[in-house]
Formats: structure tokens, C-alpha cells, sequence
């Protein structure tokens, strides 16, 4: 079993919970000894490996500002590392392949809940469309090749992920962390009020990252067929009152300033998760409250120096 991305934010989970249910052997290539935007690269790590199981999770993934500063990057690498992967894993016939897209392929004004029929119904929101069309583009090459071949690709489309072990780097993170990390880092400094990007009016829903991991196993264990999946928790918040909650959890009593010179990004996300559950069972089952909370401790944890365990 080949997991790329695998000492990620969510590999690490994907390959605990692996791990968990007795998998033999999980195997995850590190970049350092092969570039997925090779084909040499790719060709030599799957003829060395022939897994059974391709579970590809590696993206070169960031918040609007590294969106913003990294388009030509961020479409490049996200679609060559999928399409070269495909391709070398239909060659060698692998008997699953699990690819997971992004919420960011989504049209920009999408209805809410958003549909996995509705997702070649308009371009995606500007600031994230490279990245997003990069990785639409292996969900059709997923079905071309299922038409053509059998080959058996699936491809999931997660919503925002967010938990212990993100991102909490201000250059390149999304928002969740982004927002913990100003929050604890104004408390500590006894600062008044920190700034927050765009208007607080735009809407997003999170996974956490263990709901996402297991969602990802069990499409892997019991879905095969070539329709997209949304995996999501179903329900959504603004970012107004994510920061509000965000603030309570981590007790910084400051105000909150707007810079509405900065993008929103897409103005709602929401996912209608049904499919996920009519076809392999999966719901969500970490509450955002919950989930914030165990974020939050985990990186106050890690600022403080003490041990810090990611749970699966």
C-alpha cells in the first residue's frame, strides 16, 4: 500500500488509522528520493513498490495569500503529481487508486449545500482556481480512464480540514490556524486587537482531520465507482463567528479589524454529504467546537514545550 503525502497533516492521520485496522505495510515516499513531478521519479517509486492500494493525499496546498502568491506553482505541481501518478498506477495495474481533490474546484457561486453534479457548473472562486482546476482535471482523468481501461480510480472532494499537527506557519496557512495563532500570540503580548483578512461575511465548513482520514479509508475499503464524494461535516459558519469562537477558546478579549482590502475568497461553502453516507456510511462525528478545542490545546501544548500526541 503506497500512501503519498503520508508524513502530512493528513497522512499522518490516514496512516495511523492504516496502521489501526493491521495493514502490513504502508509505505510513504519522501521527496527527498523521488519527485512526483517526474516521471522518472514516479515510474521508478511504483515499479519498486507495485502496492495494491494508491492512496494519493501529496498537493502543494496553502491558504488565499500563498494562492495568491503561487498560482503558477500551485497549478504545475498539484496536476502533474496526479496525472503522472494515474498514469503509472493504471500501467502497472493497481488495483485501487483513491485520489483526493479539493473543495476549491467547486464553481465560486455554487447553491449551498454544494452538489457533486454541480461542479462543472461554473469557474472556481480566482484566488484558488489554479490550484483547484489542477485538481479537477484527475477526477477526469480518473473517469476517462475508468471508461477506457477499468481502471479503478476514485476520487474524493474533502471541505476545509483543520486539527492537531496543521499549519500554523502565517505565510502559508489556512484559516483556522492562521486564526489560533493570532489569537494565543496577541494574549501573550497583551495586545489589543489583531486583523483578520476580507469582511467576515464569507461562509466555509470544516472537517476534522481524524473525520476526514477515516472518511478517506472507508471509500477506500467500499466505494468504487467513478461519481466524485464530497466529504464534509454538513454545516456551516461564517468567519465572523469563527473568529468570535476562536477568540472565546483561547480567552484573547481583543477587538477584531477587519481589512476588507483583502479577499474573502469564495463567498459560501457548504458540502451536502449525502452521498458519503448513502454509499460507504461515512458522517462526520468531531462537533468544530470540539474540534477547536482539541486544535487549540494541542498547539498551546506545543508552544509550551510539553509532549504533543496527533491521536488517529
Amino acid at each position: 500500500m503506497l500512501v503519498t503525502g503520508g508524513a502530512g497533516f493528513l497522512g499522518f492521520q490516514v496512516v495511523a488509522k492504516l496502521r489501526a485496522r493491521g495493514c502490513p505495510e504502508v509505505l510513504i515516499p519522501r521527496s527527498r528520493e523521488f519527485d512526483l513531478c517526474k516521471k522518472e521519479d514516479v515510474s521508478r517509486l511504483l515499479q519498486r513498490v507495485h502496492p495494491d492500494l494508491v492512496i494519493h493525499l501529496a498537493a502543494v496546498v496553502g491558504g488565499i495569500g500563498a494562492n495568491r502568491r503561487y498560482p503558477g506553482r500551485f497549478f504545475f505541481e498539484n496536476a502533474m503529481m496526479g496525472l503522472l501518478l494515474i498514469e503509472e498506477a493504471r500501467r502497472i495495474g493497481v488495483e485501487k487508486f483513491v485520489c483526493i481533490g479539493t473543495v476549491c474546484s467547486y464553481p465560486k457561486f455554487t447553491p449551498v449545500p454544494f452538489r457533486e453534479d454541480e461542479i462543472w457548473d461554473g469557474y472556481p472562486e480566482e484566488t484558488n482556481a489554479p490550484y483547484g482546476l489542477a485538481k479537477k482535471m484527475l477526477l477526469v482523468q480518473l473517469q476517462s480512464y475508468r471508461q477506457e481501461f477499468g481502471f479503478p480510480g476514485i476520487y474524493l472532494i474533502p471541505v476545509n480540514l483543520y486539527g492537531p499537527g496543521d499549519n500554523f506557519d502565517l505565510e502559508t496557512s489556512h484559516v483556522i490556524p492562521a486564526l489560533i495563532r493570532k489569537c494565543i500570540e496577541a494574549r501573550a503580548d497583551r495586545r489589543k486587537k489583531i486583523t483578520v483578512w476580507g469582511t467576515g461575511n464569507a461562509s466555509r465548513e470544516f472537517l476534522y482531520v481524524e473525520d476526514a482520514a477515516e472518511g478517506i479509508i472507508m471509500a477506500g475499503e467500499h466505494y468504487d465507482k467513478p461519481d466524485p464524494v464530497n466529504l464534509g461535516s454538513g454545516s456551516e459558519i461564517t468567519i465572523r463567528a469563527l473568529v468570535s469562537a476562536i477568540c472565546e477558546i483561547t480567552k484573547f478579549q481583543g477587538s477584531i479589524e477587519w481589512d476588507a482590502s483583502k479577499p474573502d475568497g469564495q463567498p459560501r461553502r457548504c458540502l451536502d454529504t449525502t452521498r458519503a453516507e448513502r454509499e460507504f456510511g461515512f458522517k462526520a462525528q468531531v462537533t468544530l467546537d470540539e474540534g477547536l478545542r482539541r486544535t487549540i490545546g494541542w498547539y498551546e501544548n506545543l508552544l509550551q514545550g510539553r509532549s504533543v500526541v496527533e491521536t488517529a
